[in-house]
């Protein structure tokens, strides 16, 4: 981590060098346009000429010339944007060189297919996928996945991180395309569905909800661009959002911030939902939708989740175990295979098995978690109680008081500007360089005025 730092930290001091340099030689080049029109002035006003005796045309030319040269300062900026754009070049290259072998047809994301049928039921099937990411291709993610997700129920997929599940999710989005096996809908492989019209019947919550630096309504509009105001509000109502949408201070024009920084995880889970339920989705994608909540706003978003599967095929990422005890049927994933499947109850009888495992592992987990917490609030408690006691005795030792008697004044902490300077001591000596330099940059602007009128004085001479 120190030699990243301190890679930076001489390409900073190089990038830094290399602008003085620049800035420099501009003004070099600028101020030396002055001195030679000056010489040359002088020189034309001291020979026989009779043009030359008017001296502030030729001043005039200078000055004309030297801003024109002054405006090549203006370059830096620009050479600074082409370096960045190179630099951020470099990933979306990356990105494009990867080849075709995970991207899908471009023509069929926009093209509209107005005489296919996408009457949907939300039936579901990975049929033996397999699937490697083209950046890391010595990894394989899924491993002949077979799984089946009947239309209006909710399957859930559960497994340790980096199993497969939420690469499940991106496929059937159609981010990629599997390496071999295929991806069914309804009996047909996914890549017959136009994708454009396929991803208007899907609707998707992720765990880090993103909301836009505007209105909740256009936020929630986002899902369904011509919907109506009934629609979103109806949606909002669907998604456990209208009661505290009504208590913002402008309702549903209220600003959220940028990603919805104005809002509490509860919030912004509820507004996504309601964004993904306003186009009324026949297959509803979840993933860890409330693992990043806490135990409140978990039960709020998970009431308002319950609702939504309703009706719908619902695929469920879950962290928490105890949000997919109701599920229809329950996935397994290991290293990217389906290694148990079954209800909760099936699953939860099996000795031995991986789920039962997962299950008591977070049950003990929530236990330690609930000790925590009244450990806290018995100290919190302890705490406050100590506390009035502490001050009930001080109050009572107070017999008079002497209102004459002044307040002490608050205390000023003296000397910060020493006590900075102090902190950076070993850096005095760049600093005292810098307030040299500028000084004498500064400067140069009223010593340059001072010479360029006394020169245009000398020069005519009043008659």
């Amino acid at each position: 981590y120190e030699k990243e730092l301190s890679s930076s930290h001489w390409n900073s001091i190089r990038h830094g060098a290399m602008f003085g340099i620049y800035s420099g030689w501009l003004s070099l080049i600028n101020y030396l346009v002055y001195s030679l029109g000056f010489i040359f002035g002088s020189l034309l006003k001291s020979s026989e000429d009779q043009h030359s005796s008017n001296i502030s045309d030729i001043l005039v030319v200078v000055s004309i010339f030297a801003q024109c040269l002054n405006y090549f300062s203006f370059i830096g900026p620009d050479f600074q944007s082409l370096s960045e754009a190179r630099g951020a070049a470099a990933a979306v290259f990356r990105l494009i060189d990867e080849g075709t072998d995970a991207s899908i047809n471009e023509p069929d994301i926009w093209k509209e297919d107005t005489t296919a049928n996408y009457n949907i039921n939300g039936d579901i099937e990975f049929n033996k996928v397999n699937f490697i990411y083209p950046s890391r291709k010595d990894v394989p993610i899924l491993r002949n996945l077979s799984l089946i997700a009947r239309a209006g129920q909710t399957t859930a997929l559960v497994g340790p991180s980096g199993c497969g599940k939420s690469t499940c999710i991106s496929l059937f989005l159609r981010f990629y395309e599997p390496s071999s096996g295929q991806i069914m809908i309804d009996g047909r492989p996914i890549t017959d569905y136009n994708v454009k019209q396929l991803r208007q019947k899907i609707g998707v919550v992720s765990q880090e909800p993103i909301l836009f630096g505007m209105s909740v309504y256009e936020n929630i509009r986002f899902g369904k661009v011509n919907a109506t105001r009934a629609e979103i509000e109806q949606a909002a109502r669907e998604a456990n959002a209208h009661n505290f949408i009504m208590q913002l201070p402008n309702k549903y024009e209220t600003l959220v911030g940028e990603r919805g920084i104005h809002l509490s995880g509860g919030e912004k889970q509820c507004i996504a939902l309601a964004r993904a339920l306003v186009k009324q989705p026949t297959i509803l994608l979840l993933d860890e939708t409330t693992s990043a909540l806490d135990n409140v706003r978990e039960k709020i978003v998970q009431e308002a989740l319950d609702r939504a599967c309703k009706g719908r095929t619902t695929i469920i990422i879950a962290h928490r175990l105890t949000t997919i005890r109701n599920a229809h049927q329950i996935y397994v994933l290991d290293n990217g295979n389906v290694v148990e499947q079954g209800t909760h109850e099936t699953l939860m009888i099996k000795e031995g098995g991986k789920y039962q495992a997962m299950v008591k592992c977070q049950q003990m987990k929530r236990i330690y978690d609930d000790t925590d917490d009244m450990m806290s609030i018995q100290k919190a408690t302890e705490e406050e109680e100590k506390s009035i006691t502490e001050r009930s005795r001080l109050f009572s030792d107070v017999t008079t008081v002497d209102v004459n008697k002044q307040s002490p004044k608050p205390f000023k902490q003296r000397f910060v500007l020493l006590r900075l300077l102090s902190m950076n001591s070993p850096e005095w000596i760049t600093i005292l360089i810098g307030c040299v330099a500028c000084l004498l940059s500064g400067a140069a602007q009223p010593l340059f005025a001072f010479l360029f009128a006394k020169t245009v004085d000398v020069s005519n001479p009043p008659k």
